[in-house]
């Protein structure tokens, strides 16, 4: 006879995690879904919020090979800005150096450099 709390090895133990913007599919292993995912909806607002910022951290951890609970170690402790500036930064690393995040000051171009494009 089963019971609710059996595993059943038969079935499968991840969960797939995509992005269709960015054009991003991985699968998870649902133990560490559930800790990332229960991280941040206790440090976010809303729900949505929480579900980007779990698949940001796991696609963050795809590219740069570091284990997306290693990653979470490091936001243990912040909440608010701290936690979105922390993740900004490992985001930038793996985006286009154009399109940084969190940046508020507009990079200012070098002027020899500026005078030559043509507009």
């Amino acid at each position: 006879m089963s019971t609710v709390n059996a595993t059943n090895y038969n079935q499968d133990l991840t969960v797939r995690v995509f992005d269709r913007f960015y054009e991003y599919e991985a699968n998870i292993p649902v133990n560490e879904y559930d800790v990332v995912h229960s991280f941040f909806l206790a440090n976010m607002r809303s729900p949505t919020a929480a579900g980007n910022f779990t698949v940001s951290l796991f696609r963050v951890a795809e590219e740069t090979k570091i284990p997306a609970l290693t990653l979470l170690q490091g936001f243990q402790g912040q909440s608010g800005v701290n936690l979105t500036a922390n993740l900004a930064y490992y985001l930038n690393l793996i985006r286009n150096r154009a399109t940084l995040l969190g940046v508020g000051v507009p990079v200012q171009a070098n002027f020899y450099a500026a005078r030559n494009v043509i507009q």
